[in-house]
């Protein structure tokens, strides 16, 4: 009997992710190339344009580990999370957990958080552009309120933090660049993904800049968030540098505003 269209699907998504049904292979027409064999076609292309969708998402780590490690990783993932959407730049959000766990990564314990990395690039790239908050929009703030303000992070900015100097680590993978051990030893770093125009990038931060954002992140206020960071934190300097690197959302300006002037600011 035939499979229902249900079944068909599912022994498809089944065989695409390594397993043999021989069901499947019953409901595919077979002439000079045997249907198991075009079965088997049809997977190995799926798991090269996959490998190499993960291998341009996360340039970073096959850098350093080599193509050949790279598509061993890569294999193994794809056949325990396929896609569940189209958009092949958004696939991949759970390969740095596996890499974590992946047996073949041990001796690697920095090559997770490389990972992480690679995709907060990747989803601050494909970020919205939107307008950013800049300091002409509060040029007739009083100085007084400004704690009182809550403003949200852009789309695509993440902070990413890691016991391992990552910046020195991406910094070394990079084609150009010399072949300098990096001391991992050295330290961990505090990372502020962002978009750009046309690309994105990484700044670091201090302990006390990491506490601010990730305040701004869970919402609070600037003043609230500034109470996160450690004490004698400068809250205008590191205001006026976010500001300056565009990474907090103007959506929300118009009603802050509105509502300082509202009550006679």
């Amino acid at each position: 009997m035939p499979l229902a269209l249900r079944d068909l699907q599912a022994a498809f998504a089944a065989h695409l992710a390594g397993a043999e049904r021989a069901d499947l292979a019953a409901e595919v027409l077979g002439d000079a190339i045997p249907a198991a064999a075009r079965l088997r076609v049809h997977r190995h292309h799926v798991f090269e344009s996959l490998g190499s969708a993960l291998a341009t998402t996360f340039p970073t780590v096959q850098a350093l580990v080599g193509v050949e490690f790279f598509r061993g990783l890569a294999g193994a993932f794809i056949g325990q999370s396929l896609p569940t959407q189209p958009v092949l730049a958004e696939y991949g959000a759970g390969f740095p957990a596996f890499i974590a766990g992946h047996a073949a990564a041990r001796d690697l314990p920095y090559l997770a958080d490389v990972a992480r990395l690679d995709w907060a690039l990747n989803l601050a790239f494909h970020a919205p552009a939107g307008d950013r908050l800049a300091a002409a929009d509060l040029a007739a703030l009083p100085a007084d309120r400004l704690p009182s303000l809550r403003p949200s992070l852009a789309p695509g900015t993440v902070l990413v933090r890691s016991p391992y100097p990552l910046d020195r680590i991406w910094a070394a993978s990079q084609p150009e660049a010399a072949a300098d051990p990096v001391d991992l030893a050295a330290g961990g770093v505090r990372l502020l993904v962002l978009r750009r125009p046309d690309d994105a990038a990484f700044v670091s931060l201090s302990a006390g800049e990491a506490a601010f954002v990730t305040g701004l992140g869970e919402g609070l206020t600037l003043g609230a968030a500034a109470g996160r960071a450690e004490p004698g934190f400068d809250l205008s300097a590191c205001f006026a540098r976010l500001l300056g690197l565009g990474v907090l959302a103007a959506s929300q300006q118009d009603c802050l505003l509105g509502t300082i002037i509202a009550r006679g600011s």
